[in-house]
C-alpha cells in the first residue's frame, strides 16, 4: 500500500501536472535513490530495476566514476552554452564521431531523444527539399509536433496534424501483419517489394527513420538485414537513412554498439540520433550525421542546453566506463540467459504469446490463451505483481500495450539476472491463478 507521504504527493502531483502525464501502478511510487541495480522508494522497500528509467539508467544507479564527474564539472562551472568553446563537449563529440561509423561524422547535441530526431527531420528535409517522411509502422520517435506526426503507434501520437507527410512502411513488426508467416528471407523481400511499390506512388521522400528495434513498440525488430535491403532501394532514388538509436544505441543489444549494425551490409546510416543511456540519466541526445548533411543549414542555430558542460562530462565518464568494462559483452552474456529463463518460462504460461529481443533489450507480449488477441490487462496484472515481488519493468507495444519491457542495466549480475526471472516468472503464473 502506498505510504500517507507517497499519497499526499499523488495528489499534489493530480493538482498541477497534466492527467496525460501517465503514471505506473494503481498505487505509484516515489523512488528516492537507487545504487547499482537498485531503487528504493519513499516507504522503503527496494526494488530490482529491470527498467532504468526507461532505458536511461544503462550502466547503474549512482555510477561513482559518473557522480565524481559530475561534482566536478559542477564545481567549476554548470553552464556557458553552444556560444562558447567547451572541451567536454568537444572531446565526447570526437568520440561519438569515431564510433558512430558514419564517415567525416559532425555531432550536435541536444537534450533529449526527442529534440535529437526533431533535429534530424530538419536536417534531413531541408538537405532534400522535401516535407515527405517514410516512417515504420508501430513506431515512435518522441512528443514534440514533428516526432509524433511521424509516430506509427496510435496510443502515443495523440493528433494528426504535422508539417510533415507521412508515409508507413511494412516491417518493423517481425510477428504480426501480412507478412507475418513468410521466412525471414520472404519477409525482407516482401517488404522491400512494398517499398519500392510505395515509392512508385509518391513524390521523392526526404529520409527513412526507423528504430532497429522498436522501443515503445513493445521492443519488437524484424530480420537482421532489412534496413540494408531497403537502403539499397533509398539510395538508388537519394533518399535518406535516418538510424533511431535512442533505446538500441551503446551496445544495450549485446551483439551490436549501435542496432543499425544489424543491417549493416549496405553501410551505415546517413543519420543517427541518439539518447537516453549516454547520460545514464543525465539529460543528454544528439545527432550524427554526414559534414554535407549535418552543414546543409544556411542559417545560425545554437543549442542552449544541449553540450552542456555538466551533462558532456557525465557522458564521457559514462561512455569510458562502458567501453573499458565492456559492457556490450556484459549484455551480450547476461541478457542471452536472460532470454533463456524467460522463454523456459513462457513454455509453460499460455497467456505469452512470444518472448523476444537480443542483449538486455527484451520484450514479453501477452495475448488472451490461444489467440493472437493483446491482452493488456494481463500486463497490467504483471507490471504490478512484478513489483509487489520486489521488480520493476515497464510496458509498451503497439497492440493495446500488451508487451512487458525489460531493460536493465547494462552492469546486470547473473544472479540479478536470475532473481528477477524467478519474480517474473511468479508474476507470469500468477495470471492463472
Amino acid at each position: 500500500m502506498t505510504g500517507l507521504a507517497t499519497g499526499e504527493l499523488l495528489g499534489r502531483h493530480r493538482a498541477v501536472l497534466p492527467d496525460w502525464l501517465a503514471l505506473y501502478y494503481a498505487d505509484p511510487i516515489e523512488i528516492t535513490h537507487g545504487e547499482g541495480r537498485h531503487v528504493w522508494d519513499a516507504d522503503g522497500n527496494r526494488y530490482l530495476d529491470f527498467f532504468g528509467g526507461i532505458l536511461t539508467t544503462m550502466t547503474a544507479h549512482a555510477l561513482p566514476e559518473v557522480t565524481k564527474a559530475i561534482a566536478e564539472q559542477a564545481g567549476r562551472i554548470v553552464h556557458s552554452s553552444t556560444l562558447y568553446l567547451n572541451r567536454p563537449m568537444v572531446e565526447l563529440a570526437e568520440r561519438v564521431a569515431q564510433l558512430s561509423g558514419i564517415p567525416d561524422a559532425r555531432v550536435f547535441f541536444t537534450t533529449s531523444g526527442t529534440e535529437a530526431n526533431d533535429t534530424a527531420l530538419l536536417l534531413a528535409t531541408a538537405y532534400r527539399s522535401s516535407n515527405q517522411i517514410l516512417a515504420m509502422r508501430n513506431s515512435y520517435h518522441g512528443r514534440s509536433f514533428s516526432t509524433v506526426g511521424i509516430t506509427g503507434n496510435k496510443g502515443w501520437s495523440p493528433t494528426g496534424l504535422s508539417p510533415l507527410q507521412t508515409l508507413y512502411v511494412h516491417g518493423g513488426v517481425r510477428t504480426r501483419g501480412p507478412y507475418a508467416r513468410l521466412s525471414d528471407a520472404d519477409f525482407i523481400a516482401a517488404c522491400v517489394e512494398d517499398l519500392r511499390d510505395l515509392l512508385g506512388h509518391t513524390r521523392p521522400p526526404a529520409a527513412l527513420i526507423a528504430e532497429p528495434v522498436q522501443g515503445v513498440g513493445g521492443f519488437t525488430s524484424p530480420p537482421d538485414g532489412l534496413y540494408a535491403a531497403f537502403r539499397e532501394v533509398l539510395r538508388e532514388r537519394g533518399v535518406l537513412w535516418i538510424s533511431d538509436e535512442v533505446q538500441t544505441g551503446w551496445g544495450r543489444t549485446g551483439d551490436h554498439f549501435w542496432g543499425w549494425q544489424a543491417h549493416g551490409r549496405s553501410g551505415p546510416p546517413d543519420i543517427l540520433t541518439f539518447a537516453k543511456g549516454i547520460g545514464n540519466g543525465m539529460s543528454i541526445g544528439g545527432v550524427v550525421a554526414r559534414a554535407e548533411i549535418m552543414n546543409c543549414l544556411d542559417s545560425n542555430s545554437i543549442s542552449t542546453f544541449g553540450g552542456s558542460p555538466v551533462t558532456m562530462a557525465a557522458g564521457l565518464a559514462n561512455l569510458t566506463y562502458l567501453l573499458e568494462h565492456d559492457l556490450q559483452g556484459n549484455a551480450r552474456r547476461v541478457g542471452g540467459l536472460l532470454i533463456e529463463l524467460l522463454r523456459a518460462v513462457a513454455a509453460q504460461v499460455p497467456a505469452v504469446r512470444e518472448v523476444r529481443g537480443r542483449g538486455l533489450m527484451i520484450g514479453i507480449e501477452l495475448a488472451r490463451p490461444g489467440t493472437d488477441e493483446a491482452d493488456p490487462d494481463a500486463a497490467a496484472a504483471v507490471l504490478e505483481a512484478a513489483r509487489a515481488g520486489g521488480l520493476l519493468i515497464g510496458k509498451g507495444g503497439g497492440h493495446d500495450t500488451s508487451a512487458l519491457r525489460i531493460a536493465p542495466p547494462l552492469t546486470l549480475t547473473v544472479a540479478e539476472a536470475e532473481e528477477g526471472a524467478s519474480i517474473l516468472e511468479d508474476a507470469l503464473r500468477s495470471l492463472g491463478s
